[in-house]
Order: structure tokens, then sequence, then C-alpha cells
């Protein structure tokens, strides 16, 4: 009996003892979890903080950078009875969204061709540059096939017909900044001309019909097969008769010799870019151009708008005979590069990189500027003392300090707020729908013992004196939004010439 008692209370303790450790046991277990909860938790708080906090400073950033623009666009005004000439060309933009019309899978092997004549090599072109995100602008042979591509944009539920060409574009933007009189080199019909500002003076000849550019936007990321473009950017195509062959010419340079500019824009030359017309012809548009620039007294300054040329020949006589009687250049990163290789090598580079660094472009124009101010003692050129190149993420300005070039700073402003005012469609900036790309720091050239630059958000725009020039960089609150970027460059360069003359 004594026995059976004891073997109840050692199978009782045992139980208890099981008990105890599957309770212990459990509880750690329980506990292990609730500590890996509580670790989980803490780790995605500090995630949702320290993304909080990134935002914050993002946001805060971007908000005194676009203050720092602001206030330095806001230091200079525009010259009072300030009058700028500009030529050439007019036409009306289709603008329109790539993936609206560009309905067929991209070939597989992308091609460049010099001009378009069929939907293959429509295809193959658009897709050679749309894999770069560079913007490119061809002309199209095939009127059939081109009015083709018209109505179908026509359909698009983006589709918008603007004002196009360089010269309108910049005339408008020189009105809006504050210019009171311009001369505008350009046909058009009378319809359009309606659509111009009073103060705009259009030289004429009126025609009875506008020529019609396709403008294919695309953003950035968009995928278009195994093809993603890195950047934001446009295809053109036009089947133009009027504007390679300067139709505005003639009565535009009548008309500039009684009306004496501060300012003389030469733009457009890019329709040109392989146009079909016998070379004796192209050669007489091109020294009337250069006659002109010739003509102009020390007091006018004349500046060049640059433009993407593929055509090596054409490009060639540009450089040699329009490009060195000019004293100031405008062009962005694709163009740069293309004029640096046919200065240097006698050729051309149909594509650059899209997002450059700073100190490589600020060496290409060094570059440029230094060979252009040597070729000036040619009796009849002009020596180069402005050289403004823009970028996706920065703009950079060399101006020559002995010039009568001013407000450098204040300029190089304008043009980096232009830049997001025209590619989001807005006058008011946005910076909930702005980015900034341009490195924190940036050193000012690839050669030995160059300088390193820090971004100061406070005040944005670096400048700083080399040798006989003024350097100035200026970053862009990049649109993450984009409506439009074709006719950026045209804003853009308007806006940085506005404050300088």
């Amino acid at each position: 009996m004594a026995g059976r008692n004891k073997k109840r209370r050692d199978r009782g303790n045992d139980r208890r003892f099981t008990n105890t450790k599957y309770s212990k046991r459990m509880m750690g277990i329980a506990t292990k979890i609730s500590i890996g909860t509580l670790v989980s938790i803490v780790i995605i708080l500090l995630a949702y903080m320290y993304n909080k906090y990134k935002l914050q400073h993002a946001s805060n950033v971007l908000e005194e950078t676009l203050s720092g623009l602001l206030r330095e666009e806001n230091s200079a005004k525009v010259t009072p009875g300030t009058k700028v000439a500009l030529g050439f060309g007019s036409c009306q933009d289709i603008i329109v969204q790539s993936n609206q019309v560009v309905f067929d899978r991209p070939p597989k092997y992308p091609e460049h061709h010099f001009s378009i004549s069929n939907k293959e090599e429509f295809l193959e072109v658009f897709s050679y540059f749309y894999q770069h995100g560079a913007a490119a602008e061809r002309f199209v042979s095939n009127s059939t096939f081109f009015g083709e591509l018209v109505r179908l944009a026509e359909k698009a539920p983006s589709a918008r017909y603007i004002i196009g060409g360089n010269a309108p574009v910049m005339a408008k933007r020189f009105v809006k900044e504050g210019v009171e009189q311009v001369l505008l080199g350009a046909q058009m019909s009378r319809s359009l001309e309606t659509q111009f500002p009073k103060n705009i003076k259009i030289s004429g000849p009126f025609v009875d019909e506008d020529d019609v550019h396709l403008l294919l936007e695309y953003p950035a990321g968009q995928r278009w097969g195994s093809f993603i473009p890195v950047r934001a950017n446009r295809f053109i195509v036009h089947n133009d008769h009027q504007n390679p062959e300067l139709s505005s010419l003639d009565t535009f340079v009548a008309q500039v010799e009684n009306y004496n500019p501060n300012l003389l824009v030469i733009g457009g030359l890019q329709m040109m870019d392989n146009f079909p017309m016998q070379e004796n012809k192209r050669r007489d548009r091109l020294q009337k151009v250069q006659n002109l620039m010739k003509r102009q007294s020390e007091n006018v300054r004349i500046h060049f708008e640059m433009a993407s040329f593929s055509d090596e020949d054409l490009f060639r006589d540009l450089v040699q005979n329009i490009v060195p009687y000019a004293d100031s250049l405008g062009m962005n990163e694709q163009e740069l590069p293309n004029l640096y290789q046919m200065m240097k090598y006698g050729n051309i580079s149909l594509v650059a990189e899209s997002r450059p660094r700073v100190a490589v472009i600020l060496d290409e124009m060094r570059d440029v500027f230094r060979f252009l101010q040597q070729t000036s003692e040619t009796e009849g050129r002009r020596r180069l003392t402005r050289l403004h190149v823009h970028t996706l993420a920065f703009q950079a300005f060399l101006t020559d300090k002995r010039s009568h070039w001013k407000n450098s700073k204040a300029a190089a402003a304008k043009s980096a707020l232009t830049a997001n005012r025209h590619t989001c469609g807005s006058d008011i900036i946005n910076t909930e729908k702005a980015k900034l790309i341009m490195d924190e720091g940036f050193t000012t050239s690839l050669r030995e013992n160059a300088e390193r630059k820090h971004f100061d958000v406070k005040d944005p725009i670096s400048c700083w004196d080399e040798d006989t020039y003024e350097v100035c960089v200026a970053p862009v609150l990049v649109c993450t939004e984009v409506l439009q970027t074709g006719g950026g460059g045209d804003n853009i360069s308007s806006a940085g010439l506005v404050l300088q003359i």
C-alpha cells in the first residue's frame, strides 16, 4: 500500500515536472516571438522614420535650392528698350506621346538613317535615339507616309498643336521675359500670325499654309520592347520644304538693316540637315546668313543657337562659315560633343552621354572656347565671348569678363528655372514635382589639380574666375511630371540671354 502511494506521488511529481518544463518552454517560445516581433516593429519604425527624414530632408533641399535660384533670378532685370532680331523659320508643332502613335514592336536592331522614306526606316531611327533618350530631328522624304503619321497623331488623346520653329519659340520667350521689341524672321500664314504677341513683328513672307512638324514625346523609364530611355525626350519628324530653304531670309535681311537690334539671334539652320537641296543653293543661302552677321556693328551681339546635326558636310560648313561670326553660342549636352568632335577630329558624334559629368562638359566648353577665340584673328570673324550649355541636370556658362555680357549668375538661375517651367508647363515651380540629379559636389575639370566645388543649397549657383572668363554652374530642378521637352532648348537659351544683353 505504501509502495503504491509512493508511485502515485512520483507520477504526480513527474506530471508537475513535465508541465513545468512545458510551460517554461512555451514561455521561452512566447518570449522569443515577442522579442522577434518587437525587433521587427522597431526595424519597421526606424525604416519609416529614416525614409520620412530623407523625404523631409530632400524636400527642404529642394525648397532652399528653389529659394536661392529665385533670389538670384530676381537680382537682375531686362534692360529697358532692348531690341532683339532673330531668325529663322516657323511651323506648327503637333505634340503627342510616342506610345499613342508608335504601336509597332521595336526593330531588333536599331539603325541610324539620315532621312526617312518608309515605316521601317522610321522605326529603326526612332529606336536608335529612343534607346539613348537622345533628342533628334529627321526629314521624311515620303510625304504620303508623313501625312499618315500626322493623321494618326491627330487622333491621339494627348495631341495638341502649338507654334513651332526655333525662332518663333525664342521670340515668344524673349517677350515673356520682358523684351518689348522683337523682329522675327519667319514665313507663316496670316492665321498663325494672330497667335503671336503684338510686340513681335513678323518679317514674312506670308504663305497660304504652315508646315507641320511632329514631335513624339516620351517620358523617362517608358518601356518599348527592350528599350527604356534614361530621360524624357522627343523625336521630331517633318516633311518641311519651306524652312530648309530659309524662305524668310531675304525679307528678314532687308528689315534688319534699319532695325538696329541689340542682339541678333541665328537659329533653325538644322532644317537644312539632310534636306535634298543642290549644294550650290545651300551654300548661297548660308553665305547670305554670313553676310548678315558680318554687316552687324560691334555693338550688336550675335548669338548662334545650335541644334542636332547629322549631315557632316552641312555641319562642317556651319562650323567654318557661321559659328565664327557669332560671339555667343547656345547648345545642349548632345550638341556640345558634336561641335567638339567636328572641331577636333573633323567628324560628327551622333549620340553622347545623356547625363554627363560637370567636369566633362566644362572641359569641352573650355576647348571650344579657346579654339574659336584663336580662329577669330581672321578678318571679319568675331571672338567667342559667351558659351551656354544646358543639360538635364545643370546649366553651365562661360563668359569673357572683358565682354559686354553681364549678370552671368542671374542668367544661370533664370535658365535653370526656365528648364523646369517649360517641361512641367507651369510658371510656378512645384518642388513636389521636381528632383535634383546634379551631384552634391563636382570637380571643375578632369585635368590634374582641379578644384572641387560643393553644393550649397542656400547659394546653389557656383561661379568662379578662370583666366579671362567667368564660369557659372547652376543646378536644375528636374521636372518629374513632364508635359513637354520639345522647345526646351530654345526657351532655356532665350531665358539665359535676356538678362545678359
